[in-house]
């Protein structure tokens, strides 16, 4: 065995002094304050950075953005009038009143979209109705499944043919499709700022509208200059059709202006075919177009919230090898107004009083404005 070895008392004290000091040295640590502590990155976590203003969300195909963000839904075509796709953000060049832009965002996805199909229901399309509604059936079916939908008929008045806001039912768009009572007049600009009006109420980013009609605008209450206008407060696509075959040749110049200038004003484009039975495949490029569209997306330089009239252009920069492209966008939009001046400034007259239903298809549609008026 080994022979213990007993300690002075001299040693028992020393060895006792530095248990204590040690002791003492683990509790200070344990009580540094934090602002020491901090001199140490690793002592604790980094603090998160808060996310940079104005910096636009962009999960879930979705932009969640503040209302200074100017939104382009854009189509890019080549000399032979195909799609481009493919193309960078760096291909892209954004003008605001001249002055180039920063972009913010820039997406190139099929994103589902809330969509009006807006119907003339004049007396004149009585014989061109069911040829027109397969043709926008096939526009739904073409287009995203996620996508939601609705339809206005309008004559005199016009009408939300659904008993629900939306739908993605192809059955119920066919059912309201065919509420024909085909009679009157047409009222296109009132059902078209109605028709926005109502998007409003859309759960998709990307609003869109088809105006299929054949015939002059001849009953509206608001003019097309305010129809214009309203189409460049919003951020709505709108493609339009014109069947202005059997029109003379003054009103169909009228009539054509008048939807070229619907659609130029939104970005969207407008078609005018010679025969009702074209109207399948142009609902068919249609819904191409609205799902091979860039999102572009910029915080204007200038800052002004005037509510003034901004001008965009969209100017593409070729990659290597490609000839000549083109971009159709909107053609501008207007700035947010001062507090309490959007109010003041919208005169927008209201749409004409809606007459009672009369007949079994106006009973089962109710008006866009909630009511059938006087």
């Amino acid at each position: 065995m080994l022979a213990q070895t007993s300690l002075s008392p001299f040693a028992l004290f020393a060895k006792g002094i530095l248990s204590a000091v040690f002791v003492f040295s683990l509790l200070l640590l344990v009580a540094l304050p934090p602002c020491l502590a901090q001199d140490n990155p690793l002592a604790q976590p980094a603090p998160q950075q808060p996310p940079p203003p104005n910096q636009p969300n962009q999960q879930g195909g979705s932009i969640k953005v503040d209302v200074n963000l100017v939104v382009l839904h854009t189509t890019v075509l080549d000399d032979r009038g195909k799609f481009v796709d493919g193309l960078k953000e760096e291909n892209f060049r954004v003008f605001e009143d001249k002055a180039e832009q920063k972009l913010s965002v820039f997406k190139r996805e099929d994103v589902p979209v809330s969509m009006g199909l807006v119907v003339d229901n004049s007396g004149s399309m009585r014989d061109k109705r069911a040829r027109v509604n397969e043709a926008a059936l096939t526009l739904v079916q073409a287009s995203n499944p996620q996508d939601e939908s609705f339809v206005v008929n309008f004559n005199d008045d016009y009408y939300l043919d659904l008993d629900k806001d939306f739908t993605s039912s192809i059955p119920e768009l066919k059912e309201a499709l065919e509420r024909i009572d085909a009679r009157g007049s047409t009222a296109l600009y009132d059902a078209v700022i109605g028709s926005m009006d109502h998007l409003k109420k859309g759960h998709k980013d990307k609003k869109v509208l088809l105006v299929v009609t054949d015939g002059e605008d001849n009953v509206s209450r608001n003019s097309l200059e305010k129809t214009i206008r309203e189409i460049q407060k919003a951020n709505v696509v709108i493609y339009t059709i014109g069947l202005f075959s059997d029109e003379d040749k003054k009103n169909r110049k009228k009539a054509t202006r008048a939807l070229k200038d619907i659609s130029a004003a939104s970005g969207g484009i407008s078609y005018f075919p010679e025969n009702v039975d074209d109207v399948h495949s142009i609902c068919d490029q249609v819904a191409r177009d609205i799902r091979n569209q860039y999102t572009l997306g910029y915080y204007p330089s200038n800052t002004k919230k005037d509510g003034t009239f901004r001008t965009v252009q969209v100017d593409i920069i070729p990659p290597r090898g490609r000839g000549k492209l083109v971009a159709r966008t909107r053609n501008g939009y207007f700035a947010p107004g001062a507090p309490g001046q959007s109010a003041a400034s919208d005169t927008r007259q209201s749409p004409s009083n809606f007459k009672s239903p009369d007949s079994s298809a106006d009973a089962r549609a109710w008006s866009l404005s909630g009511g059938s008026g006087n």
